[in-house]
């Protein structure tokens, strides 16, 4: 055996001890993830689980285990991603602190990791990894889809610091985050995606107002930003100005990971299990139903489960073949096209599966209920995180060479015609 196996062996020998006497069980029959939640938390409560995640990514970071691939400088532990997935292994039926991890430590730490100053990353990724600082995504905008580049939320230079007006949407945890990556146009005399800065500002900010938005199945996760006269010190400005989109490939490149591979999260995902799902779960659903001897329920279950485990086959070769060069960094498209339409098609699953019990349910039936809600919200997983339609233009044209889309928005972004 290796010298570095044993070293990740020792590691995770470690780690499993530690668990045990440091974090709580997870609780597995409980799923808050807005797309399968079968009720939703009121605000007072997603503060409270908000509290309780500082406090666990504060154990993780005073026991050694925040940041395991984050350079020991800036609070890390320096360790290889070979660490990081034996400490996810381990983790597994413990509670940790998903809610905040993403976006906080991919894309955004990530992002300052790559393309911050040196002030930047000592001022923020140590607190990131003690759980003081949570940040959001300021990406999206409202009559812009999922073209980031076409960005009109404007940044005016004005002496040493910038002001930026405009409007972002669908900002996961904007309500209760502290920090965020805000992309923003600095130039409308260039093709549109040479205009672009890349910014950091609290998300308490002067100007910065804040609207939740209450999805189909009753989730307020997302939120919608109105900035009016926001400063911001050039000292918080991410990268060179006008050349955010230099930026955006590999914060893009970061949240499309959000689906699987990144070196910076702690955990397999954003939820403790899959919910109805996950195939043990669907095989209890048919038995419960009387359907398990059911031949076409049991094909839905095989599909559910060869799902799953094409998606962990997927996520893990590209990962390795990413990490080795074998693959350019646009290949993490991929298991972000797979993970939402398998995503999508699982809710088609489990809702076939569960018949009339996932339409019509008990108060007290939550798997149902996530069934039925998570059917119909299904869609968002082909959305959130860059859409598939995106993910499968980035495959043909990056990785297999296919000619690239026509543009009709390839002159001065200033004259490209646009909507009110």
């Amino acid at each position: 055996m290796s010298e570095t196996a044993i070293d990740v062996d020792a590691f995770a020998a470690r780690a499993r001890a530690w668990l045990a006497e440091n974090l709580p069980p997870a609780d597995l029959t409980r799923d808050t993830f807005f797309l399968y939640a079968a009720t939703h938390p009121t605000d007072e409560e997603v503060l409270a689980r908000a509290a309780t995640c500082r406090e666990l990514q504060r154990r993780l970071f005073d026991g050694g285990f925040a940041g395991i691939c984050v350079p020991r400088e800036y609070g890390g532990q320096g360790l290889t991603p070979a660490h990081q997935a034996a400490f996810n292994r381990e983790i597994k039926g413990y509670d940790y602190p998903a809610e905040i991890q993403a976006s906080t430590f991919i894309p955004c730490m990530a992002v300052l990791l790559e393309f911050g100053t040196e002030e930047q990353k000592l001022r923020h990724i140590p607190r990131m990894l003690r759980g003081e600082e949570i940040w959001v995504q300021l990406l999206s905008e409202p009559g812009g889809g999922s073209d980031a580049a076409g960005a009109v939320t404007t940044a005016t230079r004005d002496g040493d610091g910038w002001v930026l007006n405009g409007s972002k949407i669908w900002t996961t945890a904007g309500w209760w985050g502290d920090w965020a990556l805000c992309l923003a146009r600095t130039n409308w005399d260039v093709e549109k995606h040479r205009g672009l800065t890349v910014f950091s500002l609290p998300m308490s900010a002067p100007g910065l107002q804040i609207r939740q938005i209450e999805l189909v199945n009753g989730s307020t996760d997302f939120c919608q930003e109105f900035l009016t006269d926001v400063v911001v010190p050039d000292a918080d400005r991410i990268g060179d100005v006008d050349a955010g989109w230099t930026v955006m490939t590999r914060w893009l490149y970061h949240e499309r990971t959000i689906s699987g591979g990144s070196p910076y999260v702690t955990g397999g995902g954003n939820r403790p299990n899959d919910g109805p799902y996950e195939p043990t779960a669907m095989i209890e659903a048919a038995r419960g139903l009387g359907t398990i001897d059911d031949s076409g329920t049991r094909a839905l279950i095989g599909e559910a489960q060869t799902s799953a485990l094409v998606l962990r086959a997927l996520v893990e070769s590209v990962t390795r073949k990413m990490a080795t060069g074998v693959l350019p960094h646009h290949a993490a498209a991929m298991p972000r096209l797979f993970g939402g339409t398998a995503n999508a098609r699982r809710a088609a699953l489990a809702t076939e599966l569960y018949g009339d019990a996932g339409v019509v349910w008990a108060p007290d039936d939550e798997s149902s209920a996530q069934v039925g809600l998570g059917f119909v919200i299904r869609q968002a997983a082909c959305i959130g995180g860059g859409t598939t339609e995106m993910a499968r233009n980035v495959i043909a044209e990056r990785l297999l060479g296919m000619p690239r889309e026509q543009r009709a928005d390839a002159d001065v972004f200033r004259d490209v015609p646009r909507g009110p």
